[in-house]
């Protein structure tokens, strides 16, 4: 089955269960970096998307999504969707509650560029609404 999924020019990765659960759905990583900047290579399932979340900093932080393969989306809160397709790339600021995933039809292939910064921490919290994620092409 595997070998039919996209995951760009990097690995499909182990299935994610460190962090299952903040995610509806199975997601995979593949760590790419660990030096100087952690990059890893997300792929969602079709459906799976992360909890909101904010990548919280003193200085610096926050995230780059570098869109690789399939279909998917990213949203703040307070604002609408934004549909993701291959080349795209977000920039995720500190401080910003926000979530990504698969499209409901498709997989989805990002790398994770962790923006280097002072005081660092991840705050997960509530999980997207089927009701909201329903309403995705």
């Amino acid at each position: 089955m595997t070998d039919e999924i996209d995951t760009g020019p990097f690995p499909l990765g182990e299935e994610n269960t460190a962090y299952a659960q903040y995610f509806i759905g199975t997601s995979h990583l593949a760590p790419l970096s660990t030096e100087q900047v952690n990059i890893s290579n997300v792929t969602f399932e079709p459906g799976c998307r992360n909890n909101w979340h904010i990548h919280h900093a003193d200085t610096g932080g926050g995230q780059i999504l570098l869109v690789t393969a399939g279909r998917g989306y990213y949203q703040e809160w307070g604002a609408e969707p934004v549909e993701l397709h291959p080349g795209d790339v977000v920039n995720v600021p500190a401080g910003v509650k926000h979530w990504h995933g698969a499209a409901p039809d498709s997989w989805f292939t990002h790398i994770a560029i962790a923006v280097p910064g002072e005081g660092l921490d991840n705050e997960w919290l509530e999980p997207v609404a089927d009701e909201d994620y329903d309403r995705l092409g």
